[in-house]
């Protein structure tokens, strides 16, 4: 099967593609590198089932593909409110361009949303039937509405157009490639701890969140664009943490004597995070199955990996 991938030299993107091309499939790979790396991808640059394609996804692009999981956007919150407008145009124009070439080839479309869209949940865990608290003025809005509307965008592709679609809506995700400074909770304790600086904690750490190791992730991505269920299905870790938790599990693993320093909250940031996963369970027979401590100790050892070799 032909399959492009948008974002695919991207954290998630990338692993993606590694059970993609594992599966024997085509894989086109489509990347404007504003967060991609290209050495997420180097080891499948010179292979016969590979392309990649260096392009901007809010320019139309002609090709012939038979699915297409579309994951391109910044999904950190450093990098997309760095460029707000940017990201909002990569959600909308970005996600009708792709929807436009799965009209025009007749290609199976799946988008990666995200919990955001759930912004500051009133409802807890959160279920796809939630509609979700966001401040559409905000300064996560440009992600958290740009999601909204692609989501939009693609339930009215499919009423209208008969648009073969999946909707993944995609909690917490982490795990080997993530970027260091991408503002992630997991890659900044990570990272702070190997280098010795103080964990840095916002608010007072009661926060939570629920982590889901990235090979998960993509066995969950892949069921849904394999099965017959359009979603919007939420994937991700139900497991339950505090803020302060993960910080201490972190400290505990790489650095027993780094220190916690505490930080005012950012605006509009989230207070809870869970997901609840029966429809994923139930049509796609998926769950995850990584533990956090597991998943922990192959992302602290991917970053000792990457720092080492930047001290050489």
């Amino acid at each position: 099967m032909r399959i492009l991938v948008t974002g695919g030299a991207g954290f998630i993107g990338s692993h993606l593609i590694d059970s993609l091309m594992a599966q024997g499939h085509e894989i086109l790979c489509l990347d404007n590198f504003y967060t991609g790396e290209k050495g997420n991808i180097d080891q499948w640059l010179d292979h016969h089932n590979f392309e990649l394609i260096r392009h901007d996804i809010t320019e139309p692009i002609r090709l012939e593909v038979d699915q297409i999981y579309h994951l391109a956007c910044p999904a950190s919150p450093v990098h997309y409110q760095f460029n707000p407008v940017k990201t909002i145009k990569t959600n909308v124009m970005g996600t009708l361009n792709m929807l436009g070439l799965a009209k025009r080839v007749k290609a199976r479309f799946l988008l990666a949303s995200t919990s955001e869209v759930y912004g500051d949940p009133t409802v807890h865990p959160q279920t796809e039937e939630y509609r979700g608290n966001v401040n559409c003025i905000g300064p996560r809005s440009c992600y958290d509405e740009g999601k909204r509307v692609a989501e939009t965008l693609a339930f009215d592709y499919y009423r209208e157009h008969k648009i073969d679609i999946r909707v993944a809506r995609i909690f917490n995700t982490y795990g080997p490639r993530m970027l260091e400074r991408d503002g992630r909770v997991v890659s900044n304790f990570v990272a702070q701890a190997i280098r010795g600086i103080p964990l840095t904690v916002y608010g007072d750490g009661t926060q939570t969140r629920s982590f889901c190791y990235v090979s998960d992730l993509v066995a969950g991505l892949i069921a849904l664009m394999e099965g017959d269920y359009i979603g919007p299905v939420n994937l991700g870790n139900p497991g339950e943490y505090t803020i302060l938790e993960l910080a201490k599990t972190v400290q505990e693993m790489v650095n027993p004597d780094a220190q916690l320093v505490y930080k005012p909250l950012p605006e509009d940031d989230p207070l809870q995070r869970q997901p609840d996963i029966t429809k994923a369970k139930e049509y796609l027979n998926w769950e995850p199955s990584i533990p956090l401590q597991e998943g922990l100790k192959l992302t602290i050892d991917d970053f000792k990996q990457r720092i080492r070799a930047e001290g050489k």
